[in-house]
């Protein structure tokens, strides 16, 4: 049966829809804060640059761990309980950034946001991937990171036009974000949990009567090769937030560099879908290398602009990045592994190449010095071999099968 013809109830189940809503609003709670926290640390708190890359990289690293130990204990229990508390964590971080009067006290709000980020993201992709066929799966990651990234467009704009009606006071804005997110973390509670795994009982187990235990084992070949290969990628990607910085060096005022990254998100939430669907169809490792250029012409074109207006047309392509990775990675992920090891290899694959993005933060905050033009045109060269190799070099999942109803 044709992918547009198809009945939607085959691939669209009722986690799929609940958790694209739920995310939706956790994002659109994220992402009015998240543009307006650069100029909020180095202008409202006064820290210096370093600061910025430093509280987003060791955000993304305490994400990165806790994805890593949640995706493992996913496959063992049931992943509703680890979704709800990482939204209700993400709505306490971002509680803490409101009152945040000092640096270190954003960096502590951040973490706890991270923390929650971490531990819901691995046992969520789980449930969203429940009952939904392997040949759907780039559309049913695109379709969550679509509603995802949407609301990465609605919260900046909703953000936009408060900070323009309360005078141009940051601080309100962090307070209003608290509301979507505890929102998000209470329709949670109509997210349907999968039963829990049977326990794998050892046969000399049985025959020594001792406790049954759940030996899962080591993540296939393939996907290994994945997410390393993505993960030294990882290592050249570094926060958005300096992204942001870089668009207000070159001149952009505050309603510029929000306005500049809603047209990112809208970018990639139009691109995720069709491109996830894709997915489906053809190599990913296609989609993924496609990506990547995209990524590379974002990084050189930011790096050697000198004028505000090429913001605009490359975070346009940068969305192009992001719509052609995120959920196609994890779909492809997904598709490499058996289903009793889904928790452990999302939570492996997105704590990998979190822990790469926090020394990518890092390392490009030290090279910053005033422009960033340096760390830009590095990650650019580094991001246009990496989409040689994974358009050439990667393992790839069976042919998918047409869906049937």
């Amino acid at each position: 049966m044709d992918a547009l013809t198809e009945p939607r109830s085959s691939w669209l189940t009722r986690n799929l829809v609940v958790l694209s809503c739920v995310s939706f609003l956790q994002d659109a709670a994220s992402e009015l804060l998240y543009p307006v926290l650069p100029i909020f640390l180095t202008v409202t708190l006064g820290a210096p640059v370093l600061a910025v890359g430093l509280v987003e990289s060791l955000a993304e690293g305490i994400a990165a761990l806790s994805k890593y130990l949640a995706g493992r204990a996913a496959d063992k229990s049931r992943p509703r309980r680890f979704v709800g508390l990482g939204y209700g964590l993400a709505a306490v971080g971002k509680a803490i950034v409101a009152a945040a009067g000092a640096w270190p006290v954003v960096l502590l709000g951040r973490g706890v946001d991270r923390l929650g980020k971490g531990i819901r993201g691995a046992p969520r992709d789980v449930l969203l991937v429940d009952g939904v066929p392997d040949a759907a799966r780039g559309r049913a990651f695109g379709l969550h990171r679509a509603a995802d990234t949407a609301g990465a467009v609605v919260g900046p704009l909703i953000g936009l036009a408060l900070y323009e009606s309360l005078h141009h006071h940051i601080r309100p804005l962090l307070v209003i974000a608290v509301i979507p997110a505890v929102l998000s973390a209470l329709l949670v509670l109509a997210v349907r949990d999968r039963p829990t795994p049977p326990v794998v009982k050892p046969l000399s187990a049985t025959l020594n009567d001792q406790p049954p235990s759940l030996d899962l084992g080591r993540l296939p070949a393939p996907t290994r090769g994945v997410i390393v290969a993505l993960g030294v990628f990882s290592l050249a990607n570094f926060p958005d937030a300096l992204l942001l910085l870089r668009a207000s060096e070159l001149g952009l005022g505050l309603a510029g560099v929000i306005g500049a990254y809603c047209l990112y998100n809208f970018a990639y939430a139009v691109l995720s879908y069709p491109l996830g669907a894709l997915s489906d169809r053809v190599a990913p490792n296609r989609i993924y290398a496609v990506g990547l250029a995209c990524f590379a012409v974002a990084y050189f074109g930011l790096g050697l602009a000198t004028r505000s207006f090429w913001v605009w047309p490359l975070l346009v392509v940068y969305g192009g990045f992001a719509g052609a990775t995120d959920g196609v990675g994890k779909a492809w992920i997904s598709r490499l592994t058996p289903k009793a090891l889904q928790g452990r290899a999302q939570g492996t694959f997105q704590g990998v190449t979190g822990g790469a993005i926090l020394f990518a933060g890092v390392w490009a905050g030290l090279a910053w010095h005033g422009n960033g033009r340096v760390p830009l045109l590095i990650s650019g060269a580094v991001a246009a071999l990496a989409a040689v190799f994974v358009a050439s070099a990667l393992p790839l999942p069976p042919v998918a099968a047409n869906i049937e109803g």
